[in-house]
């Protein structure tokens, strides 16, 4: 049971910087980004393979750069060339997949088997014992997201939570929209690119096919946390349900793969039913508090 909980409490960390990525894409400036599958194998192949190279700090920084140059293209096009939201996502996606086998020197997946990583170098200095692996990406998660919450009071970040409630106030209000869209991919990339930088570095490879449906368990991972932390909504907690719907997610996911409660042939059919209940789930609940507010009137 431990493994079960370490396993989730790692991926939940890792994770979680994809959820909240898609926070701030999703949620705040209110755009579909479907960048985010081949930006999180474009971190992960650039750390990869720099830290291959005997750079694994400079891998997590290139990565994390990389995915930030991916958002500026999705903006771009988005901005500048008027290709729908969601479009300019899936160019932009398309695109990354050759980027990213020519960052793993034209190769599927590329491996680190005997060279340093920022894990194992974490390891050396002795802190945390067994944990070491989730006190490190627990840190990396934790300043992100103070990062994050301090980020969207400034005076940048609320022109940037303007523009996703009301894009034309905000052009009336002489705040340029473009810009402040632009800005924002930007930032949600890099965060993606982080998270496939760690995630890399941490299992000790990347694979071209590694950030397949990476946007939609991350959005449902989102829809878990906010879910789960109830009360009145705020930044603050939207930004702590990134984590605890990661956490969640990657905790039942670890124990169907430990008990084989369902055969390992089925994992995807259940990944679906768990992402599709996940989403459903306001809508359910709405529904039935509307139901039985309807029976208590009758």
């Amino acid at each position: 049971m431990l493994s079960i909980i370490q396993t989730a409490l790692l991926l939940g960390c890792i994770y979680s910087l994809v959820a909240l990525a898609l926070f701030l894409s999703y949620r705040i400036l209110d755009i579909a980004d479907l960048t985010t599958d081949g930006c999180f194998v474009l971190g992960m192949a650039v750390s990869v393979s720099t830290a291959a190279a005997g750079h694994p700090f400079l891998g997590i920084v290139l990565g994390m750069l990389a995915g930030g140059c991916a958002g500026f293209v999705t903006a771009f096009l988005q901005t500048r060339m008027g290709v729908p939201s969601i479009l300019a996502g899936i160019v932009t996606n398309t695109g990354l997949y050759t980027i990213n086998l020519m960052a793993m020197g034209w190769s599927s997946n590329v491996s680190l088997l005997k060279q340093e990583t920022i894990f194992t170098i974490f390891r050396e200095t002795g802190i945390g014992g067994s944990w070491y692996q989730i006190i490190l990406a627990g840190i990396v998660a934790a300043v992100c997201m103070l990062a994050m919450r301090w980020f969207l009071t400034t005076r940048l970040g609320l022109s940037i939570r303007a523009t996703g409630d009301n894009r034309d106030m905000v052009s009336a209000s002489s705040i340029n929209p473009r810009f402040t869209i632009t800005v924002g991919l930007i930032i949600a990339n890099c965060l993606t690119g982080l998270s496939g930088a760690i995630a890399g570095q941490m299992q000790k490879s990347a694979d071209i096919n590694a950030g397949t449906s990476i946007v939609v368990i991350g959005l449902a991972c989102l829809i878990i946390g906010e879910t789960v932390i109830q009360g009145r909504k705020s930044i603050g907690r939207n930004i702590l349900a990134c984590l605890v719907g990661n956490v969640i997610y990657r905790l039942i996911y670890a124990i169907v793969l430990q008990t084989r409660i369902i055969p390992i042939e089925c994992l995807k059919l259940m990944t679906a039913v768990i992402v599709a209940l996940a989403i459903a789930a306001p809508s359910l609940k709405q529904s039935l508090s509307d139901y039985n507010r309807e029976r208590r009137e009758a």
